[in-house]
């Protein structure tokens, strides 16, 4: 029998820690959600290991060290009510549901989002909620949002996600350019997200974020 919470250990002490992320509450989160439990069966065996973790149909469940650099430069308060896109089978909305008040997680594939949110039930978290959707759509009935994470990367960002962020609030999101990116965080000020480069990722592109390119003869 695998032993998950060992291997759960050693990812957060080989991949977490070494990648200077410090905040106690994302150490904790990493420790304590089975992440082997929010991948498909067949992928639990290389659930902890440092990649991103195919789901199909060009999605992901990010690669840990990601999605831990993501949060500790977003640094989620207690208080804070986050918008989960992209959440596939609901990952990083069990680990950001340790660090802030209330996760609102939209996935547009029915049947991940009815399996995202039974494995977050059967594991407590009930302070997260999966909505069906379109991804770029967001979630608007429960915006503002003090932060949004983007679960997969973008080449463009929808305005209808712009405008359900708070003022003040904090946006992070990997920026794909061809097969380099760069994982940025912006700060709504004055209704404008203003950006800073984080740290080098990449991600498959999320249904809704790439950029229309026109065809020409």
């Amino acid at each position: 029998m695998t032993d998950f919470a060992t291997r759960r250990t050693m990812m957060v002490d080989t991949q977490i820690r070494p990648s200077d992320v410090t905040k106690f509450t994302i150490i904790e989160a990493m420790l304590a959600v089975p992440r082997e439990a929010f991948v498909p069966p067949a992928r639990r065996e290389v659930a902890y290991v440092g990649e991103h973790v195919g789901l199909g149909a060009g999605r992901v469940v990010m690669d840990p060290r990601v999605l831990a650099k993501m949060l500790d430069a977003l640094d989620i308060q207690p208080t804070d009510t986050v918008l989960d896109i992209g959440s596939g089978l609901g990952y990083s909305a069990a680990v950001i549901a340790r660090m802030a008040e209330t996760v609102i997680a939209v996935e547009e594939d029915e049947t991940l989002a009815r399996d995202a949110q039974a494995t977050l039930s059967a594991q407590d978290v009930d302070n997260a909620a999966v909505q069906v959707g379109p991804l770029a759509a967001g979630a608007p009935k429960a915006a503002p949002y003090d932060v949004i994470t983007l679960q997969g990367a973008v080449e463009t960002l929808p305005e209808a996600l712009v405008a359900q962020l708070k003022e003040g609030g904090r946006i992070g999101a990997i920026f794909m350019d061809g097969a380099l990116g760069v994982a940025r965080i912006g700060y709504k000020i004055d209704g404008q997200i203003t950006w800073r480069n984080a740290f080098n990722a990449t991600a498959p592109v999320l249904p809704g974020f790439a950029v229309h390119k026109a065809f020409t003869l």
